[in-house]
């Protein structure tokens, strides 16, 4: 429960939330890659605030493609879809069997990966249909252990999917993949956390409407976004990894 927490730790969990709801419409993916590093300084179990990330991406996912079905690359997603939902499967397993610290150090280190080739400017690029399979495959597993495989897969995305539509057909992979998620933790009886969940959605909710409004100036911004996005992702990932 929220009461367990501190008053001082409870207005930044407010602040981190704001956060990943930013970055997941201003940027169109990564407020659990972004958001996660965070949120295990205040607690460090990932199975308690995954369950949160993932109603959170659930409700606001579908309330942006309430109206947006029709602009998504339905068969890309479709085809995509084959290398990324079996390696997610796998991923969400581990995340219910590994010990919590093997689980606080993936998570540290692949976010200090991506601070890294942010702040280089470097991106992640694919230029093969194998080289697409593998950070397909790889993003999907990430994103089944911690939700914070989304740049992996966004990389192939980019490359064969219209800039138009897509953020839209990202929502609906995020949508699906976090399905799966959920239904494995209903499934092993994984507490959801739905109190909390509810009780954030509000403040969630503030940094969606934000990154909203957001979004094109983010676009039209997005290298220099990323990279002070980097600096800050490597600080935390350091401080992180020097805590466990």
């Amino acid at each position: 429960m929220l009461t367990d927490f501190s008053l001082y730790q409870t207005l930044c969990i407010a602040l981190v939330f704001v956060w990943t709801g930013f970055v997941r419409t201003g940027l169109g993916f990564g407020g659990a890659a972004l958001g996660l590093p965070l949120m295990l300084f205040i607690r460090d179990t990932p199975l308690f605030w995954l369950p949160i990330i993932g109603a959170h991406l659930l409700f606001f996912s579908g309330l942006t493609l309430l109206n947006r079905l029709h602009n998504v690359d339905w068969r890309y997603l479709l085809r995509s879809s084959l290398y990324i939902i079996p390696p997610a499967i796998v991923g969400v397993f581990g995340l219910v069997n590994l010990p919590v610290l093997w689980l606080n150090i993936f998570v540290y280190s692949i976010t200090l990966f991506y601070g890294f080739i942010w702040l280089l400017d470097r991106g992640i690029e694919s230029r093969h249909p194998w080289a697409d399979r593998g950070l397909l495959v790889l993003g999907g597993y990430v994103a089944g252990i911690s939700l914070s495989g989304a740049p992996l897969m966004v990389a192939v995305f980019m490359n064969n999917v219209g800039k138009r539509q897509l953020r839209d057909t990202l929502f609906v992979l995020w949508f699906i993949l976090v399905s799966i998620k959920m239904t494995t933790f209903v499934a092993l009886s994984v507490d959801l956390h739905l109190t909390e969940a509810l009780t954030l959605l509000p403040v969630a909710a503030i940094g969606h409407l934000l990154g909203l409004k957001a979004h094109d100036a983010i676009m039209r911004n997005d290298r220099l976004f990323k990279r002070w996005i980097g600096g800050g992702l490597i600080a935390v990932s350091v401080l992180g990894l020097g805590h466990l």
